[in-house]
Protein backbone atom coordinates (compact mmCIF):
# COMPACT_ATOMS: atom_id res chain seq x y z
CA UNK A 1 0.00 0.00 0.00
CA UNK A 2 1.45 3.52 -0.89
CA UNK A 3 1.33 6.44 1.60
CA UNK A 4 0.31 9.47 0.55
CA UNK A 5 1.51 12.57 2.48
CA UNK A 6 0.02 16.05 2.53
CA UNK A 7 3.26 18.49 2.84
CA UNK A 8 1.06 21.82 2.84
CA UNK A 9 3.32 24.57 1.73
CA UNK A 10 7.02 24.47 1.46
CA UNK A 11 10.17 25.73 -0.08
CA UNK A 12 11.09 23.92 -3.44
CA UNK A 13 14.60 22.51 -2.81
CA UNK A 14 13.93 21.08 0.77
CA UNK A 15 11.70 19.18 -0.74
CA UNK A 16 13.14 18.35 -3.82
CA UNK A 17 16.54 17.58 -2.04
CA UNK A 18 14.12 15.00 0.22
CA UNK A 19 12.89 12.94 -2.40
CA UNK A 20 15.80 12.73 -3.96
CA UNK A 21 17.41 11.49 -0.87
CA UNK A 22 14.41 9.01 -0.27
CA UNK A 23 14.91 7.55 -4.01
CA UNK A 24 18.68 6.98 -3.23
CA UNK A 25 17.78 5.17 0.13
CA UNK A 26 15.17 3.06 -0.24
CA UNK A 27 15.29 -0.66 -0.98
CA UNK A 28 12.98 -3.50 -2.60
CA UNK A 29 11.32 -3.10 1.00
CA UNK A 30 10.43 0.32 1.10
CA UNK A 31 7.09 1.90 0.82
CA UNK A 32 5.78 3.92 -2.19
CA UNK A 33 5.13 7.30 -1.37
CA UNK A 34 3.08 10.32 -2.94
CA UNK A 35 3.83 13.79 -1.85
CA UNK A 36 1.35 16.49 -2.25
CA UNK A 37 2.82 20.07 -1.88
CA UNK A 38 1.93 23.96 -2.75
CA UNK A 39 5.49 25.40 -3.21
CA UNK A 40 6.64 28.93 -2.67
CA UNK A 41 7.47 31.09 -5.94
CA UNK A 42 10.30 29.07 -7.75
CA UNK A 43 11.24 28.86 -11.81
CA UNK A 44 12.68 25.04 -11.75
CA UNK A 45 14.82 24.03 -15.00
CA UNK A 46 15.29 21.21 -16.26
CA UNK A 47 18.13 18.95 -17.35
CA UNK A 48 17.53 19.70 -20.86
CA UNK A 49 16.54 23.60 -20.00
CA UNK A 50 18.04 26.16 -22.22
CA UNK A 51 18.54 29.53 -21.21
CA UNK A 52 16.74 31.48 -23.63
CA UNK A 53 13.65 30.22 -22.39
CA UNK A 54 14.29 32.07 -19.28
CA UNK A 55 13.00 35.55 -20.46
CA UNK A 56 12.71 38.10 -17.19
CA UNK A 57 12.62 35.66 -14.14
CA UNK A 58 13.11 39.16 -11.93
CA UNK A 59 12.88 38.14 -8.17
CA UNK A 60 11.67 34.53 -8.24
CA UNK A 61 14.78 32.32 -7.98
CA UNK A 62 15.60 29.68 -10.71
CA UNK A 63 16.58 26.23 -9.72
CA UNK A 64 19.15 23.73 -11.88
CA UNK A 65 16.99 20.43 -11.42
CA UNK A 66 17.38 16.89 -12.41
CA UNK A 67 14.07 15.90 -13.18
CA UNK A 68 13.55 16.30 -17.73
CA UNK A 69 11.71 18.99 -19.82
CA UNK A 70 12.17 22.37 -19.45
CA UNK A 71 11.27 25.30 -17.35
CA UNK A 72 8.01 26.06 -15.62
CA UNK A 73 6.99 27.71 -12.58
CA UNK A 74 5.56 26.43 -9.25
CA UNK A 75 3.58 28.82 -6.99
CA UNK A 76 0.63 28.96 -4.02
CA UNK A 77 -2.58 27.73 -5.32
CA UNK A 78 -0.86 25.10 -7.72
CA UNK A 79 -0.71 21.35 -6.48
CA UNK A 80 2.86 19.72 -6.96
CA UNK A 81 1.97 15.81 -6.51
CA UNK A 82 5.44 13.83 -6.44
CA UNK A 83 5.07 9.70 -6.94
CA UNK A 84 8.36 8.39 -4.83
CA UNK A 85 7.24 4.82 -7.18
CA UNK A 86 9.35 1.37 -7.18
CA UNK A 87 8.54 0.87 -11.03
CA UNK A 88 10.23 -2.35 -11.69
CA UNK A 89 8.35 -3.69 -8.36
CA UNK A 90 5.17 -2.38 -9.71
CA UNK A 91 6.39 -3.48 -13.15
CA UNK A 92 5.37 0.43 -14.61
CA UNK A 93 7.30 1.92 -17.29
CA UNK A 94 8.55 5.17 -17.64
CA UNK A 95 6.13 6.27 -20.33
CA UNK A 96 3.43 3.66 -18.63
CA UNK A 97 3.65 6.59 -15.33
CA UNK A 98 3.65 10.12 -17.79
CA UNK A 99 0.24 8.32 -19.11
CA UNK A 100 -1.08 7.48 -15.48
CA UNK A 101 -0.25 10.87 -14.42
CA UNK A 102 -1.89 12.73 -17.50
CA UNK A 103 -5.40 10.30 -17.31
CA UNK A 104 -5.32 10.64 -13.55
CA UNK A 105 -5.00 14.50 -14.37
CA UNK A 106 -8.26 14.50 -17.19
CA UNK A 107 -9.99 12.49 -14.80
CA UNK A 108 -10.09 14.79 -11.84
CA UNK A 109 -10.72 17.58 -13.88
CA UNK A 110 -13.73 15.57 -15.31
CA UNK A 111 -14.93 15.15 -11.66
CA UNK A 112 -15.44 19.13 -11.41
CA UNK A 113 -16.74 19.79 -14.84
CA UNK A 114 -13.64 20.66 -17.15
CA UNK A 115 -13.36 18.49 -20.41
CA UNK A 116 -8.69 18.47 -20.97
CA UNK A 117 -6.59 16.29 -23.10
CA UNK A 118 -3.02 14.75 -23.06
CA UNK A 119 -1.25 16.46 -26.45
CA UNK A 120 0.58 13.59 -28.40
CA UNK A 121 3.79 16.08 -29.08
CA UNK A 122 3.73 17.53 -25.53
CA UNK A 123 3.72 16.07 -22.48
CA UNK A 124 1.11 17.29 -19.72
CA UNK A 125 -2.84 18.50 -19.50
CA UNK A 126 -4.53 20.83 -22.17
CA UNK A 127 -7.88 22.57 -22.45
CA UNK A 128 -10.02 20.71 -25.13
CA UNK A 129 -13.13 23.05 -24.96
CA UNK A 130 -14.30 27.04 -25.03
CA UNK A 131 -12.71 29.84 -24.84
CA UNK A 132 -9.04 28.95 -23.54
CA UNK A 133 -8.97 25.75 -25.59
CA UNK A 134 -5.41 24.11 -26.40
CA UNK A 135 -4.61 26.37 -22.94
CA UNK A 136 -2.41 23.76 -20.50
CA UNK A 137 -3.54 23.48 -17.33
CA UNK A 138 -1.36 20.41 -16.11
CA UNK A 139 2.85 20.35 -16.45
CA UNK A 140 4.86 16.98 -15.83
CA UNK A 141 8.85 16.29 -15.55
CA UNK A 142 9.87 13.26 -13.99
CA UNK A 143 13.40 11.59 -12.82
CA UNK A 144 13.67 8.00 -12.63
CA UNK A 145 16.52 6.73 -10.56
CA UNK A 146 17.46 3.04 -9.69
CA UNK A 147 14.33 1.90 -10.98
CA UNK A 148 12.70 4.51 -8.63
CA UNK A 149 10.32 7.66 -9.81
CA UNK A 150 10.31 11.21 -8.20
CA UNK A 151 9.56 14.58 -9.55
CA UNK A 152 6.44 14.42 -10.98
CA UNK A 153 2.84 17.01 -11.93
CA UNK A 154 1.83 20.42 -11.30
CA UNK A 155 -2.15 21.58 -11.45
CA UNK A 156 -2.98 24.65 -11.64
CA UNK A 157 -5.77 25.63 -9.02
CA UNK A 158 -6.00 28.82 -7.88
CA UNK A 159 -2.64 30.72 -8.50
CA UNK A 160 -0.97 33.87 -9.72
CA UNK A 161 -0.46 33.19 -13.40
CA UNK A 162 1.67 35.71 -14.22
CA UNK A 163 5.18 34.69 -13.61
CA UNK A 164 4.70 32.21 -16.61
CA UNK A 165 5.29 34.97 -18.84
CA UNK A 166 8.51 35.06 -17.53
CA UNK A 167 9.50 32.42 -19.24
CA UNK A 168 8.79 29.98 -22.26
CA UNK A 169 6.68 27.37 -20.45
CA UNK A 170 7.87 23.77 -20.58
CA UNK A 171 10.36 25.42 -23.35
CA UNK A 172 7.39 26.48 -25.95
CA UNK A 173 7.46 30.28 -26.32
CA UNK A 174 3.54 31.43 -26.21
CA UNK A 175 2.21 28.98 -24.72
CA UNK A 176 -0.56 29.82 -22.69
CA UNK A 177 -1.55 28.43 -19.19
CA UNK A 178 -4.97 28.34 -17.54
CA UNK A 179 -6.42 26.87 -14.39
CA UNK A 180 -9.29 25.74 -12.61
CA UNK A 181 -10.47 29.10 -10.72
CA UNK A 182 -10.93 30.70 -14.40
CA UNK A 183 -13.18 27.59 -15.63
CA UNK A 184 -15.33 26.73 -12.69
CA UNK A 185 -18.01 29.04 -10.46
CA UNK A 186 -16.69 27.87 -7.34
CA UNK A 187 -13.40 26.67 -7.06
CA UNK A 188 -12.42 23.45 -5.31
CA UNK A 189 -10.17 23.39 -1.93
CA UNK A 190 -6.68 22.43 -2.96
CA UNK A 191 -7.38 19.22 -0.42
CA UNK A 192 -10.20 18.59 -2.50
CA UNK A 193 -8.14 18.68 -5.88
CA UNK A 194 -5.03 16.38 -3.97
CA UNK A 195 -7.16 13.56 -3.06
CA UNK A 196 -9.22 13.10 -6.42
CA UNK A 197 -6.13 13.29 -7.95
CA UNK A 198 -4.13 10.67 -5.72
CA UNK A 199 -7.51 8.38 -5.98
CA UNK A 200 -7.79 8.49 -9.53
CA UNK A 201 -3.46 7.93 -9.95
CA UNK A 202 -3.87 5.15 -7.67
CA UNK A 203 -6.66 3.64 -9.76
CA UNK A 204 -5.32 4.42 -12.89
CA UNK A 205 -1.88 2.32 -11.94
CA UNK A 206 -4.22 0.13 -10.69
CA UNK A 207 -2.61 0.26 -7.23
CA UNK A 208 -4.32 -0.27 -3.98
CA UNK A 209 -5.84 2.64 -2.29
CA UNK A 210 -3.54 4.45 -0.58
CA UNK A 211 -3.33 5.98 3.61
CA UNK A 212 -2.60 9.57 4.05
CA UNK A 213 0.11 9.89 6.96
CA UNK A 214 1.58 13.28 8.36
CA UNK A 215 5.48 13.91 7.07
CA UNK A 216 6.92 13.97 10.58
CA UNK A 217 8.94 17.65 10.39
CA UNK A 218 12.44 16.17 11.32
CA UNK A 219 11.93 13.05 8.63
CA UNK A 220 12.12 16.13 5.86
CA UNK A 221 14.58 17.82 7.43
CA UNK A 222 16.96 14.86 8.05
CA UNK A 223 16.27 13.71 3.96
CA UNK A 224 16.99 17.15 2.67
CA UNK A 225 20.17 18.14 4.82
CA UNK A 226 21.86 14.63 3.87
CA UNK A 227 21.08 14.94 0.75
CA UNK A 228 22.57 18.58 0.86
CA UNK A 229 25.47 17.27 2.00
CA UNK A 230 26.48 14.82 -0.57
CA UNK A 231 25.53 17.78 -2.99
CA UNK A 232 28.06 19.67 -1.35
CA UNK A 233 30.66 16.99 -1.15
Amino acid sequence: MAIVRNLGRRDYETVWRAMSRYTDLRDENSADEIWCVEHQPVFTQGQAGKAEHLLNTGDIPVVQVDRGGQVTYHGPGQLVVYPLLDLRRAKIGVRDLVTALEKATVAMLATFGIAAAPRADAPGVYLLEGPRSGNKIASIGLRVRRGCSFHGIAINIDMDLAPFLRINPCGYAGMQMVQMVELLPQVPTWKQVAENFVRELLCTLELPPAEWQPLEENVLAQLSAEQQELSNG
